[in-house]
């Protein structure tokens, strides 16, 4: 079995990388040390696995790069993941091609949803939610996600009471949780369905974050029963768990027909067609030949956890970690410090130099909230850590 590197990181300069651009930084953290470690924008470090590599370089020396198709190998390699990976049953005519699960978002409301009418979100939850229904002029209905100790939990009464009373034409349900790592059991994941069937919402599941597992077992939506799939979307893609996301390729999982049939003539109407030639060769290879290389990724990434519950359990007082069943992407409480998570930021990223997220972006209920990115190497989550707890040390004082 081949044992693939980690430690080894990619030159993020080469591909432009938003995380580790200096002038993006600082237009964030005007003060920020030169030496920043970035553990913000959720995209990885490593090097892409060497097959992935392999084919597209292959594909770059041809010196072709003219117009493609959606083809029946692609297609396939996606049926064949969700079925061995994820143990879903998928027909082919379900799949549809997308240039991102956030543009097929927007799609999906330009499709179905009238000016006015509103989505459901749980929150908080990934911020492009609300603006895919706010890009397009409607309405965004939050209910808050109970905070249980270090764990998530659904309002259900606040939940059926909004469906009930407030009419939203779809839920964007976020499974794996993002920000928390959250995987929503099977009982959970049925007992959203059957709401959305007795009120007419549309259950639109993202799957995105579901690559990793850091612990427990992922329930894709697809398992639901029968009677459930004709009322269910699903999007995801391959971009978190094999870090493509600069490849803008996605896909949407519908079994109905109908609807199936009216989110493909929004495509049609905003005219995205063929996808990019290194996206889909990507894709595929990752599908059929890296399922290896990410269960490693996935073992590698778990231990960059390891450190840092340890750190933040032996040097920081008055954080909270979250618990994370899957993603790379520690969701922290900094309520009990008693200092605002601006502040907190501002000063990591001038004093440690490790620029973290902060709760601003996940729509709302996330005012005391950081975030990091353990999707580097073992010696940068040490190194970072280290400065972090130097620093916190100083904010006590």
């Amino acid at each position: 079995m081949t044992q693939y590197d980690f430690d080894t990181l990619a030159d993020r300069s080469i591909d432009n990388a938003r995380k580790w651009d200096a002038g993006i930084v600082r237009s964030k953290f005007p003060q920020v040390r030169a030496d920043f470690i970035p553990l913000w924008i959720a995209d990885m470090d490593y090097q892409a696995a060497p097959e992935i590599r392999d084919a597209l370089a292959r594909m770059a020396t041809n010196g072709a790069y003219g117009y493609t198709y959606a083809t029946a190998r692609w297609t396939q390699s996606v049926v064949d993941w969700q079925r061995l990976r994820h143990h879903s049953h998928v027909e082919k005519d379900w799949v549809t091609l997308g240039y991102g699960t956030v543009p097929n978002m927007h799609v999906l409301i330009q499709a179905l949803l009238a000016p006015g009418d509103s989505i459901l979100l749980n929150t908080p939850v990934y911020g492009p939610f609300a603006y895919a229904a706010e890009h397009n002029d409607r309405g965004v209905i939050t209910v808050p996600l109970i905070k249980n100790g270090a764990r998530y939990d659904l309002d259900w009464a606040k939940i059926e009471e909004a469906m009930r009373t407030l009419h939203p034409k779809l839920t964007f349900f976020c499974n794996p949780h993002n920000p928390s790592g959250r995987i929503w059991t099977e009982a959970e994941l049925t007992r959203m369905a059957a709401l959305c069937l007795k009120y007419h919402v549309l259950l639109v599941s993202d799957e995105v974050h579901s690559e990793h597992i850091m612990t427990g077992t992922f329930t894709s939506a697809l398992q639901l029963p029968a009677k459930y799939l004709d009322n269910l979307v699903m999007f995801t893609s391959p971009n978190k768990g094999f870090n493509l996301g600069g490849l803008k390729l996605s896909y949407s999982i519908i079994p109905n027909a109908e609807l199936r049939a009216t989110f493909r003539k929004r495509y049609a109407a905003n005219s995205v067609t063929s996808p990019n030639v290194p996206g889909q060769i990507a894709m595929t290879v990752a599908y059929e030949q890296c399922g290896e290389w990410l269960d490693q990724c996935e073992a590698y990434i778990r231990e960059n956890l390891r450190l840092t519950q340890a750190a933040i359990a032996a040097d920081f007082p008055g954080w909270e970690l979250m618990d994370m069943d899957s993603s790379y992407l520690p969701w922290v409480s900094v309520a009990g410090s008693g200092i605002d998570m601006h502040t907190i930021a501002k000063t990591m990223a001038e004093d440690a130099g490790v620029v973290v997220g902060i709760g601003d972006d996940y729509v709302a209920n996330a005012d005391d909230f950081l975030r990091l990115n353990l999707g580097t190497s073992h010696a940068v989550i040490e190194d970072a850590m280290s400065r972090m707890a130097a620093t916190w040390r100083k904010m006590r004082d």
